[in-house]
């Protein structure tokens, strides 16, 4: 953006816990498959450790507290069967996040730590699939996934905006932190059910430029300026 108060070329979306609330059907999800394998993680435990980055990288890091070898070789399709399941009886969309997305001028495109088919999955059953399609980028589609900076970089080079007409739509720390990095400008949202007291600061403390709970004022704050007065 040439100036502060400009209009962004490109507004880039994650997807969970941003345009849909999926993160506490998830961590349950997560928590429950753990256990049945003698990790006595919680909800809440997976939500603070595992929000925000890849499938492969919540497998290290579990590997790398729990011990190699922990996890069985279906362990992943288990876990993706399970939220496709429960995705099917409870997603719903971010609440105001339709009509915000409608209220933008601009363009824009939905950068995802899930994969491809989870991202076209959630938005289809939430009827924000048309509103993106086919602008989806998903972490399978780059080397490193948040909290680098890659994901951001390739939506944008994609589409041909520059990283610095860029503003990034983020929950999770590991997401500012990559938007940041890309050189973007970052939103910090904390209307998901999964943001806890707290959750502005540590967004804040990631690099977020500023941060809101109600989607119905994301089109407003694009042109805002920098400076987070809350």
């Amino acid at each position: 953006m040439d100036a502060q108060t400009d209009e962004p070329g490109l507004v880039i979306f994650d997807c969970d816990g941003v345009l849909v609330d999926s993160e506490v059907i998830s961590a349950r999800v997560l928590a429950g498959q753990l256990g049945a394998l003698g990790i006595p993680l919680t909800a809440e435990e997976c939500i603070a450790r595992y929000t925000g980055i890849s499938m492969p990288s919540v497998l290290e890091r579990i590997e790398a507290e729990w011990g190699p070898g922990v996890l069985p070789p279906d362990f992943v399709d288990r876990v993706r069967a399970a939220d496709a399941d429960a995705f099917r009886c409870e997603l719903r969309p971010v609440a105001g996040g339709r009509e915000a997305v409608e209220a933008l001028a601009v363009r824009k495109c939905v950068a995802s730590s899930g994969r491809l088919a989870k991202i076209r999955l959630t938005l289809g059953l939430t009827g924000l699939l048309p509103l993106f399609e086919p602008h989806l980028f998903s972490a399978e589609m780059v080397a490193r996934g948040k909290p680098w900076p890659d994901l951001f970089l390739h939506a944008a080079d994609q589409i041909g905006v520059p990283a610095a007409h860029c503003v990034v739509i983020e929950d999770s720390e590991a997401g500012v932190r990559a938007g940041r990095a890309a050189g973007m400008r970052v939103l910090g949202f904390t209307g998901g059910a999964h943001c806890s007291a707290g959750h502005a600061d540590v967004l804040r403390a990631a690099g977020a430029d500023r941060v809101f709970t109600d989607m119905v004022d994301l089109p407003a704050l694009l042109t805002a300026d920098r400076v987070d007065p809350r």
